[in-house]
């Protein structure tokens, strides 16, 4: 299954009318680092993903589904992680993993659509309608021609993240659907035919003719790599095994990519929430580590972090087997340039919003940090507002 992001095809038409304008200017990329992105949907237990196990509340709030004391993961005298990721857990202790603490945004919605909608368009009053990557691709469209893979989604639909006023950003439900639409010359052909025409027309039809073909070479060359490319480690066949292993292939084999945004499910965990967090956060843990072992094997570590979010907690206090929606969690940000440790304070149970962890950083700010600090971006145009830097890259 191929997104919408392809399909129609106004993202070859904005990288038609740039292209000869960034080649003209001499321009490039403003960053080689990549930022991959990946979302937990479904809304992530955060409270049980970074455990405060030394706060007796804790244990009080969730008597049955409180990880034991004795299985958690050390981070500190205070914090521990879920005894699901090992591997996570070594990375801390090697000082690759950034944990930003109760993250949120005011006034928040319960809603997993609007939540996400928020979380995805960085808009908690609603006044973006596009998304804050999207955005940011805009701002570098603005000066210069982007490259067709820039920014590629793993995604069965583009996510609201990734649209922009001017761009539209291709998404792949995998990379065989790269493969499929590049291998059949029909469809190649009727493309081609529909952006660009036959040889004659006005500048204006060259333009987009010679740009649109410059997109279909772009991912014929990167369908060429990416089937050549034989993986270095070794992956699960589940969803994050999978997803992890098709964004190294991506970042070993496609130097213009910046961006690549994954999402995974299952995190709605109104019940089962004891196996299906284990199951998840193990999962995800070895899918992670083989990725950034990937990465340090291919020369590629210092240029990538990883960022995850989802679209909010859940409930301090259990609900039967699982917890009910909520609002604040921690975000991670992983990677060999990340200033590894704990950011914010630790959650005070004692003291809780209508029953949830209080948000404490605006998660905006976060993605403000990852703009300017990684990405090459300014994040006071994508966001609408300046929001102070964290100190998170080493």
């Amino acid at each position: 299954m191929i997104a919408v992001g392809l399909v129609a095809p106004p993202w070859l038409s904005a990288i038609a009318k740039a292209d000869m304008i960034r080649m003209s200017r001499g321009g490039k990329p403003s960053s080689d680092t990549i930022l991959v992105v990946c979302q937990f949907t479904g809304g992530n237990d955060g409270l049980n993903m970074v455990i405060p196990y030394a706060d007796a509340n804790y244990y009080k709030l969730r008597p049955t589904l409180g990880i034991p004391d004795s299985k958690s993961l050390k981070l500190d005298n205070q914090m521990a992680l879920h005894p699901g990721l090992t591997e996570i857990h070594d990375f801390y202790k090697a000082g690759k993993v950034a944990i930003i603490q109760g993250v949120g945004y005011p006034n928040p919605n319960r809603s997993h659509f609007e939540s996400m909608k928020i979380w995805q368009s960085a808009s908690p009053d609603n006044h973006y309608v596009d998304g804050w990557i999207g955005r940011h691709l805009d701002q570098q469209l603005s000066v210069g021609p982007l490259n067709p893979v820039l920014a590629i989604g793993i995604s069965n639909e583009q996510p609201l993240a990734l649209r922009g006023e001017k761009v539209s950003v291709p998404c792949f439900a995998s990379l065989k659907d790269v493969n499929a639409l590049i291998g059949d010359p029909a469809t190649q052909e009727l493309l081609r035919e529909v952006q660009g025409g036959s040889g004659s027309g006005g500048s204006s039809q060259a333009i987009v003719r010679n740009a649109t073909d410059s997109a279909l070479n772009a991912m014929e060359i990167l369908s060429k790599q990416v089937q050549n490319y034989t993986p270095k480690e070794k992956y699960g066949t589940d969803q994050f095994g999978q997803g992890f292993q098709q964004i190294a292939q991506l970042i070993a084999t496609s130097p213009a990519t910046r961006v690549v945004y994954f999402s995974a499910g299952g995190f709605d965990t109104h019940a089962n929430q004891i196996n299906t967090q284990q199951t998840l956060y193990s999962q995800f843990s070895a899918a992670a580590a083989a990725f950034q072992s990937e990465m340090e094997a291919i020369g590629k570590a210092d240029k990538v972090i990883l960022l995850t979010f989802s679209e909010f907690g859940r409930r301090a206090y259990e609900n039967g087997s699982g917890t009910d929606h909520g609002k604040a969690a921690p975000m991670f940000l992983i990677g060999s340039k990340v200033k590894g440790g704990l950011y914010g304070k630790v959650p005070d149970l004692s003291n809780l919003d209508q029953g949830d962890v209080p948000f404490q950083i605006d998660f905006r700010q976060v993605y403000a940090t990852a703009l300017d600090s990684w990405v090459g971006g300014d994040s006071e145009v994508v966001l609408g507002q300046k929001f102070e830097s964290m100190p998170v890259f080493a």
